[in-house]
């Protein structure tokens, strides 16, 4: 073994995998849509945060989710760029059906929960239920303004950064993956990558629970805002810590698992909101119970898929980097 470490000299580790490492991910049509979803999510987050410090949102009931319809209507574009030009990087054809899942995955979710949340409370003759007026109107502005903005950055998309120029060449036949240890497998560096994130967003976590369960006013949007820039930084620097332990093992299958180790973050999130609601509120029921647990589910779905983009995009931002500066004969 030692001969044949002196042999391979550095030739080892993550430089062994330079051939693979660029290779499309698989499932790419679903990995590209996520992607462009939470691009848009955290431009989403980012804009309504600013406006909320600048127009005091929290004075009017109702005015900071009408804003964030209206900011996630106007910022389609930027789901159908980042999703359509990483789909055709990576080779993909059915541009048009990737088109429809990311414009429609984020609001199908999000539509689907308030629907069955919304038959509930018309049994319960709840004051929460949603007038049949509102379902008309958000799903015309899913068809004739989310898609054909989608549409519009797909192809910006598509024709700006769409072709594929990777620093190293990817081989026709792909390497076999070793074996190895069972905490550098990619199922337990997801478990474990979204620990940090949680960690730096969990004390934040409590005053939005509060602030839209036990109906208290929000206004320290400025703090927010600074927790919003931590968790990018700190979701960056995990996922790139997790990769690149991974592609030492010599596994080049580092999309999703930069996704997903970062979009575990909403797997914790999820696990607080059984902690809140069990410990922090007087809620019972089947509507409260179902009211709590499925918005709750679409919050932390979002914000997984937001994380999980924000880790993608700084990993492979990193990857590109270390491969371009390397000297591969």
């Amino acid at each position: 073994m030692d001969d044949i470490d002196r042999d391979l000299g550095d030739e080892y580790g993550w430089k062994q995998v330079h051939g693979d490492v660029f290779r499309p991910s698989s499932h790419p049509l679903i990995f590209s849509s996520l992607i462009g979803s939470g691009c848009q999510i955290f431009a989403v987050s980012f804009i309504v945060i600013i406006v909320a410090m600048l127009e005091d949102l929290y004075t009017e009931r109702g005015s900071m989710l009408s804003t964030a319809i209206f900011v996630y209507a106007a910022t389609s574009p930027v789901n159908g760029y980042f999703g359509g030009s990483l789909y055709a990087r990576q080779g993909g054809r059915r541009w048009i059906k990737q088109m429809f899942i990311g414009a429609f995955l984020i609001p199908a979710m999000v539509c689907g929960t308030a629907f069955f949340i919304n038959f509930i409370a018309i049994y319960y003759h709840a004051s929460r239920a949603i007038p049949f007026g509102t379902m008309v109107a958000v799903c015309c502005i899913c068809f004739f303004v989310i898609l054909p903005l989608n549409l519009v950055g797909t192809i910006l998309g598509r024709n700006l950064s769409g072709q594929p120029n990777f620093p190293c060449r990817v081989n026709a036949v792909p390497r076999p993956i070793p074996e190895k240890k069972w905490f550098m497998e990619p199922a337990v560096i997801v478990c474990l990558g979204g620990i940090l994130p949680f960690g730096s967003i969990f004390i934040e976590m409590y005053f939005i629970f509060t602030s839209f369960w036990a109906y208290k006013i929000y206004y320290v949007y400025g703090f927010m805002m600074l927790v919003l820039v931590i968790l990018c930084i700190v979701t960056v620097c995990v996922t790139i810590v997790c990769t690149y332990f991974l592609l030492n093992a010599e596994d080049y299958r580092w999309q999703w698992t930069s996704f997903l180790s970062a979009a575990s973050t909403a797997i914790y999130v999820y696990m607080y909101s059984f902690y809140y609601y069990f410990f922090k509120t007087k809620m019972y029921g089947l509507f409260q119970t179902s009211f709590y647990f499925g918005y709750m589910a679409v919050f932390s779905t979002a914000l997984g898929i937001m994380c999980g983009a924000i880790g993608y995009m700084g990993t492979s931002a990193f990857v590109r980097k270390i491969y371009t500066n390397v000297k591969i004969d």
